[in-house]
């Protein structure tokens, strides 16, 4: 399948997830009552509230047309798309020529490299295409787990966030944690429909955990940008950590994940502890070693 391909059934698996999740009565629709065969709205619904017809929807549901930017804007409008899921869409349509999927391992880009040798005090992270992790600092590794004695290609956030039952344990909310990795995944999906990596990433994952399975295929999409993390650390206990998202300009495929804990929280205390307690070593990159 190639990419137009790709990316045109995904956005028709999108919108049949965004039209289940609706009613007649919270778009302003009037309901019979009578018994429905699906949840949410009904194909016909939708195209009405879009201004298109119920054959060109379905087309569109179906994969079969490439949907245009009126379109989607009327979609939007229609399904109740928030700022992450429009933008989602219309990443999904947007004209990517001459891009061949990459399977190449990306390299740390400098920028990003010096503000990570840098950063001593606040675990650190540079996250690249499908939340691989290309390179972190010793405080992370001490936070998380030891990076270096993973194979290169286990080294991915939401790999371990799934599989490493240590990780997994880190998390105290694991579920929610787990369910908006995956939302994230989901819109880096829009931009690398048809990567290997990506692909080999979501079949194991898929076999591996039938939650997983289940929060993949509710197709919801979410941009990183920052939030807060409970986490359950072995040696520290309990501390809350708020984790930020830095853009690369020059890659927009990498960021750079900095948590930080309040001033004068126990939490800060815990990462001061953790800081000593792992020592200053540099920071690593994923390509040092296999």
């Amino acid at each position: 399948m190639g990419r137009a391909d790709a990316q045109r059934n995904e956005l028709g698996e999108f919108l049949k997830a965004r039209r289940a999740e609706l009613t007649p009565g919270q778009v302003g629709l009037p309901d019979s009552g009578a018994p429905r065969r699906v949840p949410g709205l009904r194909r016909e619904e939708v195209a009405q509230l879009a201004a298109i017809s119920a054959d060109y929807y379905t087309r569109l549901e179906q994969g079969r047309f490439q949907a245009s930017a009126p379109v989607l804007t009327a979609l939007a409008r229609a399904l109740r798309l928030d700022e992450d899921q429009t933008a989602y869409v219309r990443g999904l349509v947007a004209e990517r020529k001459g891009r061949a999927p990459r399977q190449a391992p990306q390299p740390v880009r400098p920028q990003l490299q010096r503000v990570l040798d840098q950063l001593t005090d606040a675990p650190a992270m540079v996250l690249g295409r499908h939340m691989d992790i290309l390179a972190w600092n010793s405080l992370a590794a001490a936070l998380i787990t030891d990076f270096t004695a993973l194979p290169r290609q286990e080294r991915n956030y939401l790999r371990l966030a799934f599989v490493d039952p240590d990780v997994r344990r880190l998390f105290t909310d694991w579920e929610t944690t787990a369910r908006t990795c995956v939302a994230y995944l989901r819109m880096d999906a829009a931009h690398h429909p048809d990567d290997p990596r990506l692909a080999a990433l979501v079949g194991e994952l898929s076999v591996k955990d039938p939650d997983f399975r289940k929060w993949w295929a509710a197709h919801d999409v979410a941009h990183k940008t920052c939030g807060t993390k409970t986490l359950d650390h072995p040696v520290v206990g309990a501390l809350t950590v708020d984790w930020e998202m830095l853009g690369c300009t020059t890659d927009p495929d990498q960021q750079l994940m900095v948590m930080t804990a309040a001033a004068g929280s126990d939490s800060q205390e815990a990462l001061h502890f953790l800081a000593s307690w792992s020592g200053p070593a540099p920071s690593r990159r994923q390509n040092q070693t296999s």
